[in-house]
């Protein structure tokens, strides 16, 4: 049984328009229920989609934005996710120091968009503010972790284990991994240890067109994601980690359903919750690591997929 990691970078962003206090409230509303005229797609929905097929979700929660506008949102994301039954981690989107009244650490922080742009010990400070907010805005049994943007580098390791988490699945083998200096000269696309922590990276393959592309529900086919997670299983991988976001399903203005990734997502869901004799889909909490010997190639798509995903991805691009 290959075990299925869906998860779903939980972010909040205020894009252009007047204060921030202004723009916060419409902000908050897209990126968590995502209203529109034919319902609402946003994390609200992905959660009772989950919840109604007995899947369980990763749900790394940003919780730096409650710096500068409180702990009432954060809460209501938590408890949102907790009534749904799904899991609640940490994720660091470092952007957001730059809005926060008062400073979390004592050096200056512009400009500096990713986590592995801090030393170690001003990592060490922020994972700790960050998980600080999420414990207080009812978060439970946090153990894992996931770097914004995936911007993270050894010192996050040392870091995380610092503040006692157990699992990163910040290492993207077609973003930031190769540069992050762990697994150095190694496309890491299974679970390892190191610096004290146990790694699960995002599950990356080739698609024929020379280059890694990872496993993400706006990015990907569910053909390429149904045929991956099959090749997974047969090869005996030790994970699959699919990516995903809370506002993934509507389109870029967010103002109606992306109805191509919506399609892709209850497929998906459905297809989960009938192969449950071959996907254990499930998170963080309670799991026994199975590490590998060594680290396999990654996986790999056959060209005609990558051709009829460009095709449908073009159309999600033209009717959005």
């Amino acid at each position: 049984m290959l075990d299925v990691f869906f998860t779903i970078d939980v972010e909040i962003w205020c894009n252009g328009g007047a204060s921030l206090e202004d723009r916060f409230p419409h902000a908050f509303r897209e990126y968590i229920y995502g209203p529109t005229s034919q319902g609402s797609f946003g994390l609200a929905y992905q959660a009772e989609v989950f919840k109604d097929h007995g899947l369980t979700s990763v749900c790394f929660v940003e919780p730096l934005f409650s710096l500068r506008f409180g702990p009432e949102p954060l809460a209501e994301i938590v408890e949102l996710l907790a009534l749904n039954q799904q899991e609640v981690q940490l994720h660091l989107h470092a952007e957001w120091l730059a809005a926060a009244p008062v400073a979390v650490i004592d050096t200056p922080h512009a400009n500096r968009q990713h986590l592995r742009q801090f030393t170690q010990a001003e990592q060490t400070a922020l994972l700790a503010t960050g998980l600080k907010l999420l414990t207080q805005a009812g978060g439970k049994n946090i153990n894992a972790f996931r770097a914004g943007n995936f911007g993270f580098n050894q010192d996050t390791l040392h870091a995380l284990h610092a503040n006692g988490l157990v699992f990163d699945s910040s290492y993207n083998a077609s973003y930031f991994g190769p540069e992050s200096g762990v697994m150095p000269n190694v496309a890491a696309v299974e679970p390892f240890a190191c610096n004290g922590m146990y790694e699960y990276p995002m599950t990356v393959f080739n698609d024929g067109t020379g280059k890694l592309r990872h496993a993400q529900l706006t990015a990907c086919s569910y053909e390429e994601i149904e045929g991956l997670l099959w090749q997974a299983l047969e090869q005996e991988r030790g994970a699959f980690v699919l990516l995903s976001h809370n506002f993934e399903l509507l389109n870029p203005a967010k103002n109606r359903p992306d109805d191509v990734v919506v399609k892709r997502f209850k497929k998906l869901c459905a297809f989960l919750d009938r192969n449950r004799d071959a996907f254990r889909v499930r998170g963080f909490d309670g799991l026994q690591p199975k590490l590998a010997q060594q680290q396999p190639a990654p996986l790999t798509s056959p060209l005609w997929k990558t051709g009829a995903r460009m095709i449908e991805q073009v159309y999600r691009k033209r009717f959005a």
